[in-house]
C-alpha cells in the first residue's frame, strides 16, 4: 500500500520524514488550504450562514500536487496528521474536501510531541475526523467574518477608510484603552515612607514604620514626616514581639500557552508572537547529535496535564541532578484548568527530560536554548518538593510608634533549586528575594543607627505589556490558546496599539477613536462579559452540546440590524466634531478638526465649497522645529535639500525635487552617546521604513554600528562599554555582557 501523511508545515514533514524512513510520503500543506473568498462575504445569511469555501489562489499548486498524489494508485492511504486543536481539524476536514477523499481513503492521526514513539503510537491508533471540533473552528471563523465584514464598512464610511474591527481584537483595544484613560485621570496621592536602621546585640536591621498609636501609619505630608522623624530620633527601641513560623511555598503549574507567553515576556524579554514562533520550531523539530524530533510537546494547551511515562521519568532525573531529597514519592497533579479549558491533553513539557538544556545548548540557537530551558526548568520544578522557609517577623516599639522588620532563611529550597516563578510586580520580586535578619532576642533593647524618610506620590496603574494583557484576557474567559498571539499582532500592525520600548502597550489616537465609536453604538462587541460568553458558546459547541449555527444567528440578527440603524443615525461630524477658534486662510470660515490617514488635521467647515487644509497646531509647530533641525540635511542623490514630512509612522526627510527625486529617508535623533564601533561619530534614534525604531551611527555609511537595543548614557562599570536596555529594569553591556540594574 502506498502510504500518504500531510502535515501542515515543511519543519513538521521533515523530522517526521527522519524517523519513519521511505514507507511514508510525508508533505505540507503549508496550513489551511481552503478559506472564506477575500472579495465577497462567502457566508450565506438565510440559508443557516453556510460557509462558501474556496481554494487559496497560494495554494492551488499544493493542492493539485497532494490531490495528483492521493489518487495515483489505488490503493493509496492518507494520513491526515495536523495538528490536534480546533484548526487542525479543520485543516484536516478541508484536506478531505479538497482532495476529493473517500472514507476508506484516508484515516486521521494526531500526537501531542513529535517523536518516533508519540508518532508510530498515532499510526496504530486512527481515529476519524472530530467533526464537533471543526465546527467550533467554522462557528469563529464565521463569526469573525460577519463582524469583520459588515462593522468595517461602516467605519470608513463615519470615521476613514482603511480601518477595520475584529471581535476579540476590539476588545483587547478597550482593555488598553481604559487602561490608559484610568492613567489620565488619576490623581497621585502624597505620602511618606519612613524607616529606621537599628543595632541588635548581634547585628544590623532595618524596620519600617507600621502603626501609629495601633492604628495603620499613614504620613501624608512632609510636616507630619518631620515630627514623626524628630521623635523617632529621641525615642527608645524595643523588640515587643517576635513572631517565627514555617511557611512551605509551592511550585508554579507546568506552562500552559498563556503562562509560557507570560513568562517568556517577563523572564526574557521575548513578545508574544515571538514566543510563538520559537516554541513551533522547538515542537517540530531539531537535529541534535544523530537525533531529530521536537524538543517539547505542543504549545497551544490550557491543560496541566503530565504523561504518565514523562512523569516516570522525572524523579530518575531529580535524584542523579539534585539528589535524592529533591524527588517526590509520587507525582504532583495540577487538576485547575484555565477558564473553558480545551484544545490539547497536556501542559507544555520537554518530550524527554533527560535531554538538559545544556545538553542541547550547541544545537539549539540562542533564542531557542532560552526558552528550551524556561520550559525544562519550569516542568522540573514542577515536579519537585514544595521549599521550606523560616519566616521572622519583628515588631519594634518606639513610645506610640511601632515599626517592622520581616525577614526569610530558606530552610530547604525544594523546587527552588531549579526556577522560581517571575512576577509582573517589582515589590513582589523584591519581596521573593532571601532577606535575613541578626538573631533578635524578644524585649532586647535596641540601638538607633539612623532614621530615613523618603517623600513618595501613588502610582496610576501599570500599562498592560503583552504578558499582563495575555493575563488579564485569560482572566475574563476572552480568547483561547491560539488566539492571544495573533490578537495582539493585528491591533499593533493595524496601527491601533503601539508597543513602545518600555514594552508597554500605549493607545494610538486612532484606537481610542474606534474604540469609543465601538463602546457607544456597538458596546456588545467590546463588552468583556458578552466575549467571554461567546467563548464559551464556542467551547459547548467544540464538545458537541450544541449546535454551530443557533449560535452564529442568535448573534448576527439583532447585530445586523444595529448595522444598518447606524448606517441612518450615525454622521461622520458625530464622530469627530471637534470646533476651533482657527480660520480658513482661503475663505475666512471656521476650521474643523478631521481625520486622515496621518491622523488628526484641520479642514474648512465650508467642505466641499472649500477645500483648504492644514495640519493640526501642535503638527506645525512640531514641524516648523524639525525644519529648522535638519535645515541643513542635503538629499543623498541629487544634493537638493532634505524637507520633512509627516507619514503614517510619524516625520520623515524627503526630497524637495520631488517628483524628479523620490528619495525619502527616516529622522535621525541624537543622542549623548558616542559610537561604540568608530568612536567618532554620536548614536542617533532612527526608522526603519516599517516605523520600526533601532539606534545607529550618524557617521553611517562610513560606521555602519546598528542595535536594535535602547542604549544608556551610562557606561558599564567593569569595561566601560555601550550598555543598552536588555530586559526589565536590566542593562547589558554590549562588549562584555555584564547585566546591571537601572537605577531609577
Amino acid at each position: 500500500m502506498n502510504h500518504i501523511i500531510i502535515v501542515e508545515s515543511p519543519a513538521k514533514a521533515r523530522t517526521l520524514k527522519k524517523f519513519l524512513g521511505a514507507k511514508y510520503n510525508v508533505k505540507a500543506s503549508m496550513g489551511h488550504i481552503r478559506d472564506l473568498p477575500k472579495k465577497e462575504i462567502g457566508i450565506d445569511t438565510e440559508n443557516d450562514f453556510k460557509p462558501k469555501y474556496e481554494v487559496s489562489p497560494d495554494k492551488k499548486k499544493i493542492v493539485k500536487e497532494l490531490k495528483d498524489l492521493a489518487h495515483k494508485y489505488e490503493d493509496t492511504m492518507v494520513w491526515l496528521a495536523p495538528d490536534e486543536d480546533r484548526e487542525g481539524e479543520s485543516i484536516a476536514w478541508h484536506l478531505v474536501h479538497a482532495l476529493g477523499l473517500k472514507k476508506d481513503q484516508y484515516k486521521r492521526i494526531a500526537f501531542h510531541e513529535i517523536t518516533k514513539p508519540a508518532v508510530l503510537a498515532a499510526l496504530e491508533n486512527p481515529r476519524n475526523i472530530d467533526i464537533d471540533l471543526v465546527h467550533a473552528q467554522q462557528a469563529r471563523r464565521v463569526l469573525d467574518r460577519l463582524v469583520g465584514y459588515k462593522l468595517s464598512p461602516l467605519l470608513w464610511t463615519k470615521i476613514r477608510a482603511g480601518l477595520s474591527a475584529g471581535r476579540v481584537q476590539s476588545v483587547a483595544v478597550r482593555l488598553i484603552v481604559d487602561r490608559e484613560r484610568e492613567i489620565e485621570k488619576f490623581e497621585p496621592v502624597e505620602y511618606w515612607k519612613i524607616d529606621t536602621d537599628l543595632k541588635a546585640k548581634k547585628g544590623d536591621f532595618n524596620a519600617e514604620l507600621s502603626k501609629i498609636k495601633g492604628k495603620k501609619a499613614e504620613v501624608k505630608n512632609k510636616k507630619e514626616a518631620t515630627a514623626i522623624l524628630k521623635y523617632l530620633n529621641k525615642a527608645d527601641y524595643n523588640v515587643a514581639k517576635l513572631n517565627k513560623k514555617e511557611s512551605i511555598r509551592q511550585p508554579a503549574a507546568p506552562f500552559i500557552t498563556s503562562t509560557l507567553q507570560q513568562e517568556a515576556s517577563r523572564k526574557l524579554g521575548f513578545s508574544v508572537k515571538q514566543t510563538m514562533v520559537i516554541a513551533q520550531q522547538l515542537y517540530e523539530g531539531i537535529s541534535h547529535g544523530k537525533d531529530h524530533a521536537g524538543l517539547i510537546t505542543y504549545m497551544r494547551t490550557d491543560s496541566f496535564n503530565l504523561s504518565n511515562e514523562f512523569l516516570k521519568e522525572v524523579p530518575k532525573l531529580l535524584k542523579k541532578t539534585y539528589g535524592d531529597d529533591y524527588a517526590l514519592d509520587k507525582p504532583r497533579v495540577f487538576t485547575k484548568k484555565a477558564k473553558g479549558a480545551q484544545e490539547a491533553h497536556e501542559a507544555i513539557r520537554p518530550t524527554d527530560p533527560n535531554k538538559t538544556p545544556e545538553d542541547l545548548k550547541s544545537h539549539l540557537d540562542p533564542a531557542q536554548y532560552k526558552l528550551y530551558k524556561l520550559i525544562w526548568e519550569r516542568t522540573i520544578a514542577s515536579q519537585m518538593p514544595a521549599a521550606v522557609l523560616d519566616v521572622t517577623t519583628v515588631t519594634v516599639e518606639a513610645g506610640d510608634y511601632e515599626l517592622t522588620a520581616k525577614g526569610q532563611i530558606i530552610k530547604f529550597p525544594g523546587f527552588m533549586k531549579a526556577y522560581v516563578e517571575g512576577t509582573d510586580h517589582p515589590d513582589e520580586a523584591l519581596s521573593n528575594k532571601e532577606k535575613t535578619l541578626p538573631a533578635i532576642e524578644e524585649g532586647e533593647v535596641c540601638k538607633l543607627i539612623e532614621v530615613n524618610s523618603e517623600q513618595k506620590f501613588t502610582q496610576p496603574p501599570a500599562r498592560y505589556t503583552e504578558a499582563t494583557l495575555v493575563k488579564k484576557l485569560e482572566s475574563e474567559g476572552i480568547g483561547r490558546p491560539s488566539t492571544y498571539a495573533p490578537t495582539i499582532s493585528t491591533v499593533i500592525t493595524r496601527g491601533y496599539i503601539e508597543k513602545k520600548s518600555d514594552k508597554k502597550l500605549y493607545p494610538l489616537e486612532i484606537g481610542m477613536i474606534v474604540n469609543d465609536f465601538l463602546v457607544e453604538h456597538f458596546s456588545d462587541i467590546v463588552d468583556y462579559s458578552f466575549t467571554a460568553d461567546m467563548e464559551e458558546k464556542l467551547d459547548d459547541i467544540a464538545e458537541g452540546k450544541t449546535k454551530w449555527e443557533p449560535v452564529i444567528s442568535k448573534f448576527y440578527k439583532p447585530f445586523e440590524k444595529t448595522i444598518e440603524e447606524k448606517k441612518k443615525s450615525v454622521k461622520k461630524g458625530d464622530v469627530i466634531h471637534e470646533k476651533t477658534d482657527e480660520k480658513c486662510d482661503v475663505c475666512g470660515k471656521p476650521m474643523m478638526v478631521k481625520l486622515g490617514r496621518n491622523g488628526k488635521f484641520l479642514s474648512c467647515s465650508d467642505y466641499p465649497t472649500c477645500k483648504n487644509a492644514k495640519p493640526m497646531k501642535e503638527d506645525r509647530e512640531k514641524e516648523a522645529a524639525l525644519q529648522k533641525q535638519f535645515k541643513d540635511e542635503k538629499c543623498e542623490r541629487c544634493k537638493s535639500p532634505m524637507v520633512v514630512k509627516k507619514g503614517r509612522f510619524g516625520e520623515f526627510l524627503a526630497c524637495s525635487g520631488y517628483p524628479n527625486c523620490k528619495n525619502t529617508r527616516p529622522l535621525a535623533h541624537a543622542l549623548d552617546i558616542d559610537c561604540p564601533k568608530c568612536k567618532k561619530g554620536k548614536l542617533t534614534e532612527k526608522r526603519t521604513k516599517r516605523g520600526k525604531v533601532f539606534y545607529g551611527c550618524n557617521s553611517y555609511p562610513d560606521c555602519d554600528f546598528a542595535t536594535w537595543s535602547k542604549p544608556s548614557e551610562t557606561p558599564c562599570p567593569v569595561c566601560k562599554g555601550l550598555q543598552v536596555e536588555s530586559k526589565k529594569d536590566l542593562l547589558k553591556c554590549e562588549q562584555c555582557g555584564k547585566e546591571t540594574e537601572i537605577q531609577s
